[in-house]
């Protein structure tokens, strides 16, 4: 594949001075973690990969020092404090370029981290013929005027677009923009400031990639679309005991043996589950040594293990159960298992497998001392 040519000369600067507290996350959003690496480094590494000779990154006051391990130490990357606008944090990141000869400059804010070079590209080609270029994207759904609750008149969705970044300019044209910006508003962005002082700003497509991270829900798409996780517990058979196998009390001679109920099945569902979104194991949330869990129902697990993938982003895609025993005969209770065992994880019984097998009289299952049980669970990001 031939390589791309190189794209015309531009300093780019980052807007990663907001608080970004919407999302949740701890820390401001530009610093969390995304896909690997933090949401700051994304664009960082973008604009660097593109070709920009110089990238400012205005930080948060007081957080100079996160904004640099969040972007990087690639000695192109000049770090500037914010200020207590957004006109005013782009302010300082365009002094901090004027001791450069710069013709192009992309403002951009962190907060947009999947950016491609498709629309760089566009952007700075367009300001052959514009002092300014933005990208945009159509609006789809129906636009309403509204005031105090209620609809006032519609909104000619034709003639408007969702405006996105980076955006491009002249560094000229913007850095005289901002000096004489007077405007009795906070400007949403660039772009309202150039066009405030008289100058043109073409639209190029942009990419629904560049959507903004705004709430926790958006770091959603930090997570694998899908997860596995496994389990395998085992426990022995003893006289006097209660049999409970798959969430249901079984008539038999025997039972199995444990600090709680001993459920060998609901056990390797919920190590399981807890696999598959990295948290831990049974014994880590129910510990044996604990007395409050002396003869516990092992549903009580599962239904915390069910939580747990909730609060991780994801919901149940199924589950594969096997029990491994010479008796009882589990067939006669598969689908009471299955039945109970849906019902505490929240999905359809269709999702719910449960199947059994003998060691052919090898082994402690196979010499009736006890029961095995191996799971598979699968879950799905929401």
């Amino acid at each position: 594949m031939a390589e791309a040519p190189p794209l015309p000369p531009f300093a780019a600067i980052v807007v990663a001075a907001g608080k970004g507290e919407r999302a949740g996350r701890g820390v401001p959003k530009q610093f969390a973690n995304w896909r690997g690496k933090p949401v700051l480094r994304h664009s960082v590494d973008a604009l660097l990969e593109y070709g920009a000779r110089t990238v400012v990154v205005a930080a948060p006051p007081g957080m100079v020092d996160t904004a640099i391990s969040a972007a990087g130490t690639d000695p192109r990357i000049v770090l500037v404090g914010g200020g207590d606008t957004r006109q005013a944090s782009v302010r300082n990141a365009l002094a901090a370029l004027t001791a450069q000869e710069h013709e192009f400059v992309l403002i951009h804010d962190a907060a947009r981290p999947d950016l491609s070079r498709e629309v760089v590209e566009k952007l700075l080609y367009a300001l052959e013929d514009a002092e300014g270029a933005i990208p945009v994207l159509p609006v789809v759904d129906s636009l309403a005027v509204a005031r105090d609750g209620l609809m006032q008149g519609k909104a000619e969705r034709d003639e408007l677009r969702r405006v996105q970044t980076p955006q491009a300019f002249r560094f000229d044209a913007i850095l005289d923009a901002h000096r004489v910006w007077v405007g009795s508003f906070t400007a949403g962005d660039d772009a309202q400031v150039l066009i405030a002082a008289g100058g043109t700003v073409a639209l190029v497509s942009g990419d629904e990639r560049l959507k903004k991270l705004t709430f926790a829900e958006d770091f959603m798409d930090d997570l694998p679309a899908i997860r596995t996780g496994t389990g395998f517990d085992v426990h022995r058979l003893a006289t006097g005991e209660e049999l409970w196998l798959g969430g249901i009390r079984i008539d038999h001679d025997k039972g199995l043996a444990g600090h709680s109920d001993a459920d060998v099945a609901l056990h390797a569902l919920v190590d399981a589950l807890l696999g598959a979104v990295g948290a831990g194991d049974i014994g880590t949330h129910f510990p044996p040594s604990d007395p409050q869990w002396k003869g516990a129902g092992s549903d009580r697990f599962l239904v915390h293990a069910v939580q747990l993938v909730a609060k991780a982003g994801y919901r149940i895609g199924n589950i594969d159960l096997t029990i491994i025993c010479e008796a009882p005969k589990i067939g006669p209770h598969r689908d009471a298992m299955r039945a109970r065992i849906a019902e505490l994880l929240g999905v359809d019984i269709a999702a719910v497998s449960v199947k059994a097998t003998t060691t052919e009289r090898l082994g402690f299952t196979g010499r009736g001392e006890g029961i095995a049980a191996q799971a598979v669970a699968t879950v799905v990001r929401k």
